[in-house]
This record gives structure tokens, C-alpha cells and sequence, in this order.
């Protein structure tokens, strides 16, 4: 028996008078070529990428983030750094995170998370206290300041510029708790040696060990010290 002329054979019950050729067949799963493979891997990765800008566009600003107050949320008012701050919040909020997570003020660390290393110190009514160890609703009426409120009209503080004469950090991430240390201990009744200071500040932790930078600074800070002594 001889071949069809045409090479695409077709079944002599469904052949038409046109002989138009068989469309080809579509694989099992459906049809997918290479631009649609990559129409798709471009669509997902604007999906991706817009997910967390999304996110970040929503939590600029206390007001948005009220909008989206977890059930059993409180108002609560708090003053930081001169400015009051309307807020809704749970009650199990801590300070340390109603500052960062809450009003963007990332000057505060968040180190151990347990009261151990001194990291997240800020002032409540001018004592210094770990701001992860305390309830953001307990503060309502308090004075809070952060690191941000100590320079005051672009100036550095005593205590901060005593920091950068005496290179009082090195990677830099405890240094807002220890300076927050220091501030408040100008005003604690602490002997003036090195070994009182030294204990005044054990509730701050160096990992890069600048101890004694540390020390010399605060001594400056406190009149202990010139800034010619590094």
C-alpha cells in the first residue's frame, strides 16, 4: 500500500474535503512554552517583591498601624522625647517594642531580649531602665527619652561626645544602651573611680570588649577626665 502524499496521516473517518493538517497534539498537562515559563517566573517575582513593600508602606506610621490594632488592643499615650504619641496597642507590648516596631525609633536595641544585656536601655522620668523588661502601658503619663533625644539642636550631649573623643564603641551596636547608662549614672550617687564606674555600668555589655574606652569616656563625661587622656 502506498503512503499518503501528505506526511501527516489522517484518519480517513474524520478527514475533511480541505485536508486541512491535524492540529498538534497538546501535551498531557496543558500547553507551555518558554515565554509563558518566564511571563510566569516574572509575574511571581513582582508578586514577591511587592508583598513586603507592601508591607513596609503599611507601618510608616503609627496612624496605619492603628487601622490594623490586634483584637484587645488599648489606647495608650506615651511621650518620647518631648512628642506625644496616641497608640493602640495589646497590653503585653513591651516598651522596647512599642518604641522600634510601633514609632520607628531603631536607635534603641533590642539585644538579649531579657534584661541581660543592657542593649534597649532608655530613660523613664530620668532613671534608666531595660526597656524589654517593661510594659509599654505602664508608662502612660512618663517621661520616656530615647537615644534620639539627647543631642539637642544638632549638638551631641556631654555624654555622646565624650563617647566619640574616648572611641567608646567599635561595632557600635550596645553603644546607645551604654551611653543611656552613662547619661543616667551622672545624676546616681557613684563614687569617682574606675572600679565604681565599672560596676555602675555592669548592666551593659560590650561583646567587642571597650571597656575601658567605655569608662574613659563616661569618667570625661563626669569631669574625671580630659579628652586628651584616651
Amino acid at each position: 500500500m502506498d503512503k499518503p502524499e501528505n506526511p501527516q496521516f489522517q484518519d480517513p473517518a474524520n478527514s475533511s474535503t480541505d485536508s486541512e493538517p491535524l492540529a498538534k497534539p497538546e501535551p498531557a498537562h496543558g500547553r507551555f512554552s518558554r515565554r509563558a515559563f518566564l511571563a510566569q517566573l516574572g509575574a511571581a517575582g513582582v508578586a514577591a517583591t511587592a508583598t513586603p513593600l507592601a508591607a513596609a508602606a503599611q507601618i510608616e506610621t503609627p496612624e496605619t498601624q492603628d487601622q490594623a490594632a490586634a483584637p484587645g488592643a488599648v489606647p495608650v499615650t506615651l511621650t518620647v522625647n518631648g512628642r506625644e504619641y496616641q497608640l493602640r496597642i495589646e497590653p503585653r507590648v513591651t516598651l522596647l517594642d512599642a518604641l522600634r516596631d510601633r514609632l520607628q525609633l531603631f536607635g534603641t536595641k533590642k539585644g538579649c531580649d531579657h534584661g541581660q544585656c543592657g542593649a534597649c536601655t532608655v530613660h523613664v522620668n530620668g532613671r534608666r531602665v531595660n526597656s524589654c523588661l517593661s510594659f509599654a502601658v505602664m508608662h502612660q503619663g512618663d517621661r520616656i527619652t530615647t537615644i534620639e533625644g539627647l543631642a539637642q539642636h544638632g549638638q551631641l550631649s556631654v555624654v555622646q561626645q565624650a563617647f566619640v573623643d574616648h572611641d567608646g564603641f567599635q561595632c557600635g551596636y550596645c553603644t546607645p544602651g551604654q551611653i543611656m547608662s552613662a547619661s543616667a549614672l551622672l545624676a546616681e550617687p557613684i563614687g569617682p573611680s574606675d572600679d565604681e564606674v565599672r560596676a555602675a555600668m555592669s548592666g551593659n555589655i560590650c561583646r567587642c570588649g571597650a571597656y575601658n574606652n567605655i569608662v574613659a569616656a563616661v569618667q570625661q563625661a563626669r569631669g574625671n577626665r580630659n579628652p586628651s587622656a584616651v
